[in-house]
């Protein structure tokens, strides 16, 4: 799986912003990308439950406004809003803790779709430890594997991408994205210091290389 980091890493817009949540003090990690492909096509990737594994995770639940879904191995949560083909918003319960996860589309004035990803995180110990690279990472990999789905057709092979995940090219392009994410948690007003210490935390987790 011979990629082009740059260009990957180069296509996706990032963001934090200071924001509440339920009255308590949250971070807004911000993602968007635009993909050569129709809006109706992307909503489609994003909310079936055929298509989600071919580029993400398996996937169960009732797949409607209200219900409940579980991503194999991963969160699970409530479908707030779902208003096709333009917005999507679901809670994301992982670990004992819950954020909130927001994707808008709309079409590129410069052509394709493009797909804003808004996940809202609580302040708290994981936040001060790995800073926005804890989600934005992953959803970086994810961005990226939604791209290669609607450009190619192709579904993933989850043994070659755990494979190419701990390749020498997978661990470039998790520090590259860690470092964009530090960037723009700066750019947010995090102190220095404390961003550029977050993001080591958060490459070696993603590296497999785990710091105390």
């Amino acid at each position: 799986m011979k990629l082009d980091i740059v260009r990957q890493i180069g296509a996706v817009f990032r963001e934090v912003r200071s924001c509440e949540r339920e009255g308590r003090p949250a971070r807004a990690v911000i993602a968007a990308r635009t993909y050569d492909t129709s809006v109706e096509d992307v909503w489609d990737a994003l909310t079936s439950a055929e298509r989600i594994p071919r580029w993400f995770l398996p996937i169960t639940g009732d797949l409607r406004l209200g219900g409940r879904y579980q991503l194999t191995g991963n969160a699970g949560g409530e479908i707030q809003r779902c208003e096709p083909p333009r917005l999507l918003a679901v809670t994301w319960e992982f670990g004992g803790s819950v954020s909130w996860l927001t994707i808008c589309l709309a079409e590129d004035p410069a052509g394709g779709t493009r797909l804003e990803l808004e996940h809202v995180v609580h302040v708290g110990d994981l936040w001060d430890r790995f800073g926005p690279g804890a989600v934005g990472v992953g959803w970086d990999l994810g961005l990226m594997g939604l791209g290669r789905h609607v450009e190619t057709g192709a579904t993933v092979d989850r043994a070659e991408a755990a494979t190419w995940l701990a390749s020498e090219e997978g661990k470039h392009f998790v520090c590259r994205s860690s470092e964009d994410w530090c960037r723009a948690s700066i750019a947010a007003g995090t102190d220095e210091v404390a961003a550029r210490a977050a993001a080591e935390r958060t490459t070696a987790f993603y590296t497999g290389m785990h710091k105390g």
